[in-house]
């Protein structure tokens, strides 16, 4: 490399990482083929799911949401609760609501196909500067500037921006713009989450395969693993409550939460309220034999953690209109968050 050349140089960047690119890109099932052409609903369904959530685990709800509703129509004809059922255990739950609020509206307001523009894009539900710049590039090959995760990690390094997150973003932005392509923007996109993934890892990245290795200033100086750089994280809230078991023969009452707030609309064990300190038993949805077991299940949310007590007891009773029962042996077809379904098998595990 010319020592006296500017570093990184965007006329160097975006070949070199296409090329390599077109050698390693990753198969994915939202991805398009070389050749094809991509799938805006499935680009933007994905953009959506890989939010705060990891390509393993995305993969297979990815291909069991397609096979259900495959196009913006079944999504936008679906009934919310069962997308909701289909979406648990993903977190961030108003993704999913989002979801179905974002296909409503193209099918209404844009004859059912995605609106091609960023600015567009940005009206409809759910889509944000990330979401509409990504579906931009990828979906309909505009020139957008898209910036993830990965992407802001590997953009970090190669200008050595020191400057720590949150406030860096803004001169990691403008230095993603300067290296990105006019042609083929999709592709340096995925190019740059590919190479974030797999290469410019936050840890030991494995600078002596990555493409970029010349362009890269975080390289030059010796420690890209210290970049970017992030503010000291402040410590969550921790909150406390009771989740209630209460079983009638082989059925387990449950209940829907609130259509708005935390998991709204979702299937769940019913609780009482969730507050700062550690309570006594709450009050009980019904009058029963409660019992507290020895044991406690806990749970991180963005905002704060929660550590929950389990209560159970049995019924005879019908409880009509309390919620729905449903078979325990069927349970993982509830479509419960994640909170739920530990408390459910920390239950039955003591049970079983």
């Amino acid at each position: 490399m010319d020592a006296t050349r500017s570093c990184p140089d965007p006329a160097h960047v975006a070949p070199a990482l296409l090329a390599w690119y077109d050698r390693h890109r990753r198969a994915l099932p939202w991805r398009a083929l070389p050749g094809e052409v991509a799938d805006p609903y499935r680009v933007w369904l994905s953009e959506v799911m890989l939010q705060q959530t990891t390509v393993a685990a995305v993969r297979p709800r990815f291909e069991g949401w397609v096979a259900r509703w495959p196009d913006f129509a079944s999504l936008a004809a679906a009934d919310e609760a069962e997308v909701m059922a289909a979406w648990a255990g993903l977190g961030y739950y108003a993704r999913a609501r989002n979801l179905v609020a974002a296909a409503k509206a193209v099918v209404a307001d844009h004859g059912g196909a995605f609106p091609a523009d960023e600015a567009t894009l940005r009206t409809l539900p759910g889509l944000g500067a990330y979401t509409a710049a990504a579906v931009a590039a990828i979906a309909f090959g505009s020139r957008a500037v898209v910036v993830d995760a990965n992407v802001e990690r590997v953009v970090a390094r190669l200008f050595a921006i020191g400057e720590a997150l949150p406030g860096a973003r803004v001169a990691i932005r403008a230095a993603a713009d300067r290296i990105t392509p006019d042609a083929r923007a999709g592709d340096f996109a995925q190019a740059m989450m590919d190479l974030g993934s797999g290469i410019c890892t936050v840890k030991t990245p494995s600078c002596l395969l990555c493409p970029l290795q010349d362009e890269c200033l975080a390289f030059r100086e010796g420690a890209p693993e210290r970049l970017p750089v992030k503010a000291a994280k402040k410590a969550r809230p921790q909150r406390y409550g009771t989740i209630f078991w209460l079983q009638r023969g082989g059925e387990v009452l449950l209940v829907r939460r609130p259509g708005k707030g935390l998991l709204g609309g979702m299937r769940a064990l019913p609780t009482g309220p969730w507050v700062d300190a550690v309570p006594g038993l709450a009050e009980p949805p019904v009058v029963a034999d409660w019992r507290l077991r020895n044991a406690t299940v806990a749970h991180g949310f963005t905002h704060f953690d929660i550590e929950l007590a389990l209560a159970v007891a049995t019924t005879d009773a019908h409880h009509d209109g309390m919620g729905e029962w449903w078979p325990i042996a069927d349970l993982d077809r509830a479509g419960l968050p994640t909170l739920f379904a530990k408390a459910a098998a920390a239950v039955m595990r003591r049970d079983g």
